[in-house]
């Protein structure tokens, strides 16, 4: 008996520990999220150069195995200070764009990435002119074009000025909204998605007290998201993205 005393408080602590587990609390016992990962697409991202411009500007594009689908729009993304082309193609935007049928194009703006820089975007003028010489470029057929934070300096004016030279607009708190007149936002046709995180208490708040005045806008929110709100929550932000953009079409 006293042999087997040993094997019977190991066998009572495994009991113990099994009815411990069963008692925990659902929330506790769930393993932890996996982190987000955008699913492979049929699609890879090629770089290259835009040719015929006054600078040469890098880009990346998703190509799938098919060509864009009939009706699928085109899409141009920018990007903010801190970023680059690369944050579209790392975050999976690109491929998941291509992979819908999209043609999905994203540049390095003059002085980031893989872009020189250049005078020529120093004023507004300039900067809308960049933008026009892209799309010409890129052939890029009324794009949505998507602007996150200091490219507003470059989509904000383009908008305003060539509205109806772009399919839709997702500004995702733009600098620079303050730039311009109530007057100038409602005279906007062009269907627009608002997009911004709730933790982005400053600039997305901002940009959302102008860009409501656009007649044809609607707002998504990202809960628990900061200001680069498409990196703190990639899958809620490309969930948005693609419904914007499936109703467009």
């Amino acid at each position: 008996m006293s042999r087997s005393r040993p094997a019977l408080l190991a066998l009572g602590a495994l009991l113990a520990c099994a009815l411990a587990l069963l008692l925990l609390p659902a929330a506790l016992r769930r393993p932890p999220p996996a982190l987000h990962r955008v699913p492979p697409a049929n699609s890879t991202v090629r770089r290259g150069t835009a040719a015929g411009t006054d600078l040469a500007v890098a880009y990346r594009e998703a190509t799938g195995l098919r060509a864009p689908g009939p009706g699928r729009l085109d899409v141009l993304l920018l990007h903010g200070q801190a970023f680059s082309s690369a944050t579209w193609e790392a975050l999976g935007t690109l491929a998941l764009l291509a992979g819908e049928g999209h043609r999905a194009v994203a540049i390095d703006l003059p002085g980031y990435g893989d872009s020189p820089p250049t005078g020529t975007v120093a004023t507004q003028q300039g900067r809308v002119a960049f933008l026009e010489r892209i799309l010409e470029e890129l052939g890029l057929r009324r794009p949505v074009l998507l602007s996150p934070s200091m490219s507003g300096r470059f989509a904000l004016p383009f908008l305003l000025l060539h509205g109806d030279r772009l399919a839709g607009f997702v500004p995702i708190a733009p600098v620079g909204t303050r730039d311009y007149a109530v007057g100038q936002y409602r005279r906007v046709q062009t269907p627009t998605l608002i997009l911004y995180g709730d933790r982005d208490t400053h600039l997305g708040q901002q940009a959302l007290q102008s860009l409501r005045h656009l007649p044809r806008h609607r707002v998504a929110v990202l809960p628990g998201a900061g200001h680069a709100c498409y990196l703190d929550k990639p899958g809620d932000f490309h969930r948005a993205l693609l419904g914007f953009l499936g109703q467009l079409q």
